[in-house]
């Protein structure tokens, strides 16, 4: 049975009170590994556009859509036209020339979209008046980044190593096999650790949308003419490729797979390029943190 009235808001107004006092909650209590997997759950789900309207979803879905298309195209051509396929069929290293485009485009829509919208619409001084703090939430935006990134860096290689596997022209043998999904796994992560920490860097830097977003596609491929117009052109040193954002990952996944590609191991050493992509990420995560560490933000 309901209890009677406690109180009316108001002549003539129908509202009225029917229970007072403070109710304990008695859910489970995840601490703050339970707001950073609520912070990426949210945040996978903004920038794939779920529950938001139909423009939303265009772009990420297009984009990664677009990176398995080839592959759907090479595991149909796999299938249907003799073994000598395999001949003109690209290697796993060679898969990321094909879908270069796609990685990057999807940095440079997730990385703005995930952080700038949170400090233009105040949303970070909701997260961070949570169990969450500056650190925690910066992790919780970069695995968000990168999960989504994987999708398009790990996912079509994946595809294609399983297809080719079942055809029968995959990597002969189980311990192979093992070899060849390591190399995915790491040359995967390469890729989008690199690209995670340049995308939240200059998210990091702007909190408009558009400015952000523009930089990085300018910042990837514009990074590889004018590397390429010094070293080639004007004839300076090969160490210069190591500012090639769009080419340095690409180099190091033809060295982990054991490939030739990229560029010559005499100018550009294996261990320059694990350097290279180490440097341009840790420099991407100091200023990241210096941005957060000295935002005001309000509550």
């Amino acid at each position: 049975m309901t209890d009677p009235p406690s109180a009316v808001a108001g002549p003539g107004s129908s509202a009225q009170i029917f229970d007072q006092g403070y109710r304990r909650y008695t859910g489970p209590r995840t601490g703050m590994s339970g707001s950073i997997r609520s912070l990426v759950k949210h945040s996978l789900r903004h920038a794939l556009g779920l529950g938001r309207s139909a423009r939303f979803k265009v772009i990420p879905l297009a984009v990664v859509g677009m990176a398995y298309l080839p592959a759907a195209v090479f595991v149909g051509l796999a299938a249907l036209i003799p073994v000598d396929t395999e001949e003109f069929l690209p290697t796993y290293a060679e898969y990321y020339a094909f879908v270069a485009a796609t990685i990057y485009l999807l940095a440079g829509f997730v990385g703005p979209e995930l952080l700038c919208s949170d400090r233009r619409t105040g949303l970070l001084g909701v997260y961070l008046a949570s169990p969450l703090d500056r650190p925690n939430y910066l992790y919780g935006k970069a695995i968000s980044v990168f999960a989504m990134l994987l999708l398009v860096t790990l996912g079509p290689p994946m595809l294609m190593l399983i297809a080719f596997s079942l055809q029968n022209m995959g990597p002969d043998g189980f311990l192979e096999w093992l070899k060849v999904f390591g190399q995915i796994l790491a040359s995967s992560a390469v890729i989008g650790l690199l690209y995670t920490a340049v995308s939240l860097a200059i998210s990091a830097t702007t909190d408009r949308i558009p400015v952000a977003t523009a930089t990085i596609l300018a910042l990837i491929p514009g990074s590889a003419i004018v590397t390429d117009i010094m070293v080639d052109e004007a004839e300076l040193t090969p160490s210069l490729h190591l500012l090639n954002l769009l080419f340095l990952p690409r180099a190091l996944i033809f060295r982990i797979h054991g490939e030739r590609g990229g560029w010559s191991m005499v100018d550009n050493p294996t261990w320059t390029l694990w350097l290279a992509c180490a440097a341009w990420t840790l420099g991407a995560v100091v200023w990241i943190w210096y941005r957060y560490r000295t935002l005001l933000v309000r509550r």
